[in-house]
């Protein structure tokens, strides 16, 4: 059986475990970050990625850079899933149409 100066030292262990875990569960999850706003002159090269695979690249790398001049980021890639990490150009429409204005 445990003395009770062990007792003592384990209980301390376990408070200290406990304060190290909650200090750590209070950062919490970091969410993903949100690409640095660009500068003018990186547009055209990350639109140029952006736009590589798409069959209408002119019209594409023209839109892409509008928005990324409005909104200051593009998102990486060139498909549609990762459009979430830059939320102004996610969400962007053609005021006459309400279509999406971003590739």
């Amino acid at each position: 059986m445990p003395t009770r100066s062990s007792m003592k030292k384990i209980l301390a262990v376990v408070f200290i475990l406990m304060v190290v875990a909650l200090a750590d569960a209070d950062n919490g999850p970091q969410p993903l970050q949100v690409q640095q706003r660009l500068q003018q002159i990186e547009c055209p090269s990350t639109c140029l990625g952006r736009c590589s695979k798409n069959w209408m690249n002119e019209m594409c790398n023209k839109m892409c850079n509008v928005c990324c001049n409005h909104c200051g980021c593009v998102p990486p890639g060139t498909g549609q899933a990762t459009r979430h990490l830059c939320p102004c150009y996610d969400t962007m429409v053609n005021p006459k149409t309400g279509k999406l204005k971003c590739p």
